[in-house]
Formats: C-alpha cells, sequence, structure tokens
C-alpha cells in the first residue's frame, strides 16, 4: 500500500514534463520563423540612400549684398558659412580659393560671416566685422582682407594687440586706414555679420566651416577639392540636364503649337 501514492504522485510529473516540452519547442519554433534569414539582411534593414535634405526656403536672406564671387545667375551656389579665428576655418581656405578660381563664373560663391561665441574665439565677431569694413569701401577688398585675415591666422588670434594688426593689414590692401577704424567702430558692418548669423541659425548651422552646394549641406570630411568637385560637378551636370530638358519640352510645345 506504501507504493501506491508513489505511483499516483509520478502521473502529474510526467504530465508537467510533457507540457514543458511542447512549451520549448512552440517556442523555438516561432524563434525561427520570426528570425530573418541569414544572408537576406537587406530587406529587414534599410540603407539611408536620400541626399542630405535642401536649406529651407524661409530661412533668413542674410546679408544684402552677399560677399559673393562667380556669377550672380549661376546654376550652382555655393555658400560657405565661417569664422575667422576657426583653425577648421583657416586650413578650409586654400581649398575655398581653389575651388574659386577653378569653376569662376560657372558658380556663385558667397561667404558669410558665422563667429561662433566660445572663448577660444573671443575675437572672431570683430575679425568678421574688420572684413566687412574692408568691404564697405570697395566690395574687392572684403575678399583681400578675409584672405590675410585667414593666412596669418596663428599671428593675430593669439596676440593682445590683434587690432592693430588688422590696421595693417587694412593698409596693406590700399584702405583708408581712418575710415576703416571708422567703419568698424560703426553698425552697418557689425549689422551685416548680424544678418549672416541669422541665416545661419536659421540653417541649424552650429560649427565651421559650414558649406552648401545648392542647398545641400556638405560632410565636414568631404571640404576637400577633390570631394567638392565632385558634389559641383554632378550639381552642374544635373542643371545642365534639367535646362536641356526645359528646352526640348518647350521646343515641343512650339511645333505643335505651329503645326495647329
Amino acid at each position: 500500500m506504501k507504493n501506491e501514492p508513489k505511483k499516483s504522485s509520478a502521473i502529474p510529473i510526467v504530465i508537467i514534463v510533457g507540457v514543458l516540452i511542447v512549451v520549448v519547442v512552440g517556442i523555438y519554433a516561432f524563434s525561427r520563423s520570426s528570425a530573418p534569414l541569414k544572408g537576406n539582411t537587406n530587406t529587414i534593414t534599410a540603407v539611408n540612400t536620400t541626399k542630405t535634405p535642401q536649406t529651407p526656403i524661409n530661412a533668413p536672406p542674410g546679408a544684402q549684398p552677399p560677399n559673393m564671387l562667380g556669377s550672380p545667375n549661376a546654376l550652382v551656389t555655393v555658400e560657405e558659412f565661417a569664422d575667422f579665428q576657426c583653425p577648421s576655418c583657416g586650413a578650409a581656405h586654400p581649398a575655398m580659393r581653389e575651388i574659386q578660381q577653378i569653376y569662376g563664373s560657372k558658380i556663385k560663391f558667397i561667404f558669410r560671416n558665422f563667429p561662433l561665441a566660445i572663448p577660444a574665439h573671443d575675437k572672431a565677431y570683430d575679425a568678421a566685422v574688420a572684413a566687412e569694413a574692408a568691404g564697405m569701401q570697395d566690395r574687392t577688398k572684403f575678399w583681400a582682407m578675409q584672405d590675410l585675415l585667414y593666412t596669418n591666422q596663428a599671428t593675430w588670434s593669439p596676440n593682445p594687440n590683434f587690432r592693430q594688426l588688422w590696421l595693417e593689414y587694412a593698409g596693406k590692401i590700399g584702405l583708408d586706414v581712418a575710415k576703416f577704424q571708422i567703419d568698424m567702430a560703426g553698425s552697418t558692418a557689425k549689422t551685416r555679420v548680424d544678418e549672416d548669423l541669422k541665416r545661419g541659425r536659421g540653417l541649424s548651422v552650429n560649427s565651421t566651416p559650414t558649406i552648401f552646394v545648392n542647398g545641400r549641406s556638405v560632410p565636414f570630411p568631404d571640404v576637400n577639392v577633390t570631394s567638392l568637385r565632385q558634389i559641383i560637378d554632378a550639381e552642374l551636370q544635373l542643371a545642365a540636364s534639367s535646362t536641356e530638358k526645359s528646352a526640348n519640352t518647350a521646343n515641343t510645345g512650339n511645333t505643335a503649337s505651329t503645326s495647329k
């Protein structure tokens, strides 16, 4: 009689073990059916192949007229936001000059002042004002001062007498130095810098240099002559194709009208 309880207690254990086996098998089967197939993960992971979004059309216009080189009617616009005390901007300056020389009137190149409000760039805003003050005497002098500020960045940036150096630069490029000083202290040059800053902020610029080609931001690693040429050439080709397509459409429409 003592063996009978053991037989009866063994039955539930067998049932429980059986249920557990069914559950485990079910979970395994479900996990196998829901897992992605090996070698076919491209259907699971999406690859972002879209271009960088274009700049918002309602962004502030920036200083007007802008500091521009090239042709105002060019189909490709290169817009640079930069800081005169930024080492990366200084390093990129030769590349940007080369791009300007390569393409000339094929592009519209615009320089925007975007001095960063950080301790390491304590003279950046005043340097932008200095470049704008130079441009107030002659628009070409803006570019001359811009070049001097970048090529001599390592000299004036740590110098407590930086303003005196800027006066020397002004004389070197043929400016009326007394007028240059007055314009630096005035509101017009500062307003131009402020307007560029508003545009940059409207475009979510938060570092320098930031470059847009036809409204699309260029990744910083591509801020070099080789990569920029590839981007600009692609935009020029696209613009030429669009122009040709529009011309063909217009000609087809004219032919159809004449035949009637």
